[in-house]
């Protein structure tokens, strides 16, 4: 039977909004929501808005910003969002070593993003919802928990 690591809020060392410092190409970052938000204007070329996204303190801001860049395409976006969202996480964890340690200890479930609003990176279910532990009955597609969850395979390797 599959086991799951379920998270959600900021507090959770797995959020994209957990407050966190790392350094990717020489800059620094204080979430991977910054970094994934940055990435997307940068995609996008839109160079006014990465900067704006740099200069914000505030994840929720962060995003606010990136639903605002300029010549967004989501076909685009989804043959790299992922890949960004990997290497976000690859900084994170590997840069602070408390948060790869609560990563690892995870070791043998699945990470779900147990968020009842997000239908893409999350399941689409709170954690206490009859259905959050029926993979099949899920929502949405987990893209965060399945990254997370290779990223710590990929890291206990």
């Amino acid at each position: 039977m599959e086991r799951f690591t379920f998270f959600w809020r900021t507090e959770s060392p797995f959020s994209q909004w957990h407050p966190c410092r790392f350094v990717i190409a020489g800059i620094s970052f204080n979430c991977a929501e910054q970094y994934m938000m940055y990435m997307k204007a940068i995609s996008f070329e839109d160079n006014k808005m990465a900067d704006k996204i740099l200069g914000s303190h505030s994840p929720s801001e962060q995003k606010r910003l990136g639903r605002s860049v300029s010549n967004f395409s989501a076909d685009q976006w989804q043959l790299v969002c992922k890949q960004i969202v990997y290497d976000a996480n690859y900084a994170k964890f590997t840069q602070n070593p408390e948060l790869r340690t609560r990563l690892l200890a995870t070791s043998g479930t699945t990470i779900v993003e147990a968020s009842p609003d997000d239908r893409i990176w999350g399941i689409g279910l709170a954690e206490d919802h009859p259905h959050a532990r029926n993979r099949s009955k899920w929502r949405g597609t987990n893209w965060l928990g399945e990254i997370l969850t290779q990223l710590r395979e990929d890291l206990s390797q």
